[in-house]
């Protein structure tokens, strides 16, 4: 119950400060939940079917290949997860009535970005102990919740544009870009000190979130009324 608890409570933490940067118009509840829970199951669900395919189409011959984790990282692993849940906010959440500021691709992406890591953090936490709890808190789940605010953001302007689907796939490969820099400098760890090249791509994203968030704040629909 404890390791439960240390899996869910940092998704707990970053769902309370989206939704407390929500300052003008509070989405549904229900729509939130929804989302959060499709990227829980229906995005875990999607990936896998992804890694099915794509772990025959691009094996992994030699783990030191510096070429073949990059392709690992950015196309099986980034790309496939973030495109997982680009799908649920694209198709579920971006056409509703109650998204109707763009701050609200940011809350979306993050609530289906947040049920991912959720299920993801729980399998691992539950595996790996109580460290694993502690380095994922600080790191893995912060990290899930930077791409959904990068796609967000630009999920967020495509609503109320002309250029929608250069705007969504921006969005889409923003995030896929951070998530595969995050996941590659760890799986080519086998050269020593470069796994700190997660960390600075962490800390970027999370700089350039902050930035999206505030721009998403200032240029509200409902900011005059």
């Amino acid at each position: 119950m404890n390791l439960l608890l240390l899996a869910i409570a940092p998704i707990c933490a970053i769902l309370l400060y989206i939704y407390v940067q929500d300052k003008h118009e509070k989405e549904p509840r229900a729509l939130l939940i929804k989302s959060f829970l499709f990227g829980a199951i229906v995005s875990i669900l999607i990936v896998f079917i992804l890694y099915f395919f794509t772990g025959r189409l691009i094996p992994i011959t030699d783990e030191f290949s510096i070429w073949q984790q990059f392709i690992q990282a950015f196309i099986v692993v980034a790309l496939a997860e973030e495109f997982s849940k680009y799908v649920i906010v694209k198709y579920y959440a971006q056409p509703k009535k109650a998204f109707n500021e763009p701050y609200d691709g940011i809350i979306y992406a993050v609530m289906v970005s947040m049920g991912f890591a959720c299920t993801e953090n729980i399998m691992y936490v539950i595996d790996g102990g109580y460290q694993t709890a502690i380095l994922r808190a600080f790191t893995a789940v912060p990290a899930h919740a930077t791409y959904g605010v990068l796609m967000g953001y630009y999920m967020g302007k495509a609503k109320f544009s002309n250029n929608r689907l250069v705007l969504n796939l921006t969005g889409l490969l923003l995030a896929t870009l951070f998530h595969g820099a995050y996941d590659f400098f760890l799986f080519i760890n086998f050269i020593p000190g470069i796994s700190i090249g997660a960390f600075i791509s962490l800390a970027i994203g999370i700089i350039l979130s902050k930035k999206a968030i505030k721009a998403h704040q200032k240029n509200s629909n409902f900011k005059s009324l």
